[in-house]
């Protein structure tokens, strides 16, 4: 009975906290509410970063349960610290930074109302919020140039290579009687982000040593590239064969989706030769 007072106690203050800590956050909240679900966005599978959390959390429930209570005493020097980058972060409108402390806020207050063992065992759930924090507009640009540039390379390799004459200037790859332009939304940063999440997923729960849950989790990153320059080889031959309004519109979307599914079925594969 005092054991379930002192744990019913903890849970009120931590909520307490935590729920002082949303109303404080809700500019960097919603900054990031804004970018899942801003037009062409490349981080609409945010929203669902914290349900999976979550949900891998309460997957363990029972094991967290039997924990001994441990408080730590790094727990309140890094909430501290946390909140002080958070409040510089917040004045400079510095909002990626500012997402970031508060993960280091959360791992502050994990560490020090439940411990070191506790914080351990939920610590990929902690990690995994990353994928909810949208990188920096400049940075997007950036790799988005680079993956639409390497894209086209490849597509144009591919192209030349079953006999469908191509040339590239830029992201531009022209074919003899059709053209297609592999724009920012057609490099696979999307599928690149949302691949990397879930391959991060894949890892944790692969049963096997830490090395082959590395290469898995690094795989995403060429499956995704890989999938999507057939993607745009596809949408090429379809252009070249039949007209550039086939590989447009429904065709186009379509592709998109397939190409999502038939990387997670790639990543799969990995998965399961590793294991």
């Amino acid at each position: 009975m005092l054991k379930f007072k002192a744990y019913s106690e903890l849970h009120r203050k931590e909520a307490l906290i935590s729920i002082l800590l949303i109303a404080a956050s809700t500019p960097t909240i919603l900054w990031m509410w804004d970018r899942w679900f801003d037009q062409g966005s490349y981080y609409s599978h945010g929203i669902l970063v914290p349900v999976v959390s979550i949900f891998l959390i309460l997957r363990k429930k029972e094991a967290l349960k039997k924990l001994p209570f441990e408080p730590s005493p790094w727990g309140l020097k890094l909430f501290l610290s946390g909140i002080a980058f958070y409040w510089a972060s917040a004045l400079l409108h510095v909002y990626f930074s500012s997402a970031f402390a508060m993960l280091l806020i959360t791992a502050g207050i994990v560490l020090h109302f439940y411990g070191e063992k506790f914080f351990r065992a939920i610590l990929f759930p902690l990690l995994f919020l990353i994928f909810m924090i949208p990188l920096p507009l400049i940075v997007v640009a950036f790799i988005c140039f680079k993956l639409k540039i390497l894209a086209a390379q490849l597509a144009t390799l591919i192209l030349n290579a079953i006999g469908l004459p191509a040339i590239r200037l830029s992201s531009l790859i022209k074919l003899r009687h059709s053209y297609v332009l592999v724009e920012d939304s057609c490099g696979g940063l999307k599928s690149l982000f949302a691949l990397t999440a879930l391959g991060s997923i894949f890892a944790y729960q692969l049963r096997s040593r830490m090395l082959n849950k590395i290469l898995l989790f690094l795989s995403s990153i060429p499956i995704a590239t890989v999938t999507n320059t057939f993607r745009i080889v596809f949408l090429s031959t379809i252009g070249e064969l039949w007209g550039t309004e086939y590989a447009r519109g429904i065709l186009h979307d379509l592709s998109g989706y397939l190409v999502f599914a038939f990387s997670f079925l790639m990543l799969f594969a990995v998965k399961k030769s590793l294991e």
